[in-house]
């Protein structure tokens, strides 16, 4: 039986920015191999797969072309996207999710597509050794979260300026690393960017599940739950972020690019 596939452009505005995703609504659960292998070939950062359960949710996965990970926000919101888009949710109704990660929610609120996910706050760390050297940086402050390690750099514009080192970080044996910084630009209060090769993504463009960490951290350093961060990869995205205790809500837009058929 055929299967649609979408591309999405998520925390995008406008087509060819944002992080694509794939998105693949299922009839009923599919083969792990079969999933991954067409996260192989859609070669973006993650493709998401949902099947709707007989109590109106929706069970999620989601690949990146080499394997499979436990938590990923801009994947989340591309599929919201095509789950209103193509009516398979009424306007208004609210999206939940079972993931590898519990229970997940989105909703249509003030134009954008907001996210309810978990907060990931990072704890302090001696960087481990090759860390700051693959990229380059000295630090104002390294962390841990479940999945990352998050280091602070001097500024916006070295945050810029670093080319890492991916097979350093790769040897590192987690997910990925995010680098922050304050934002010099006023309509931004931090910046980011999100390296991953543990992944098989060198850098990501606009990273969700990222922004479960960066909203705790800089809440922290701000003093305050509501903020706006920016992702300054090529494609760059902005994500508002909400700090709601042990909660993150995430807004972005969203923009579907692709509409296609898998015919295997």
């Amino acid at each position: 039986m055929k299967t649609t596939i979408y591309q999405v452009d998520a925390f995008a505005e406008c087509p060819f920015s944002g992080n694509p995703a794939g998105v693949c609504l299922l009839r009923e659960a599919a083969n792990e191999e079969w999933m991954q292998n067409v996260a192989m070939e859609m070669n973006v950062a993650e493709t998401a797969f949902a099947v709707r359960r007989a109590d109106g949710d929706f069970d999620l996965r989601w690949f990146t072309p080499t394997i499979e990970v436990e938590l990923c926000g801009h994947a989340t919101l591309a599929t919201s996207q095509i789950l209103w888009e193509t009516e398979t949710l009424k306007a208004g109704e609210t999206a939940r999710y079972h993931t590898r990660s519990g229970p997940l929610a989105a909703a249509q609120h003030d134009g954008r597509i907001q996210l309810d996910f978990p907060a990931n706050p990072p704890h302090p760390v001696d960087p481990p050794p090759g860390l700051l050297e693959a990229l380059g940086v000295k630090a104002a402050y390294v962390g841990q979260t479940r999945f990352d390690y998050l280091v602070e750099a001097g500024s916006e514009a070295v945050l810029r300026s670093i080319t890492p080192d991916s097979r350093r970080l790769r040897q590192l044996g987690i997910r990925g690393v995010i680098v922050t910084a304050p934002s010099d630009d006023p309509a931004f209060d931090f910046v980011s960017r999100f390296f991953a090769p543990g992944a098989g993504i060198d850098e990501d463009p606009v990273t969700g599940s990222a922004h479960c960490a960066l909203a705790p951290y800089w809440a922290k350093r701000f003093d305050r739950a509501e903020m706006t961060g920016f992702q300054a990869s090529k494609r760059g995205g902005v994500v508002r972020v909400v700090l709601d205790g042990e909660r993150v809500k995430l807004a972005g837009h969203a923009v579907t690019v692709l509409r296609g058929e898998l015919k295997t």
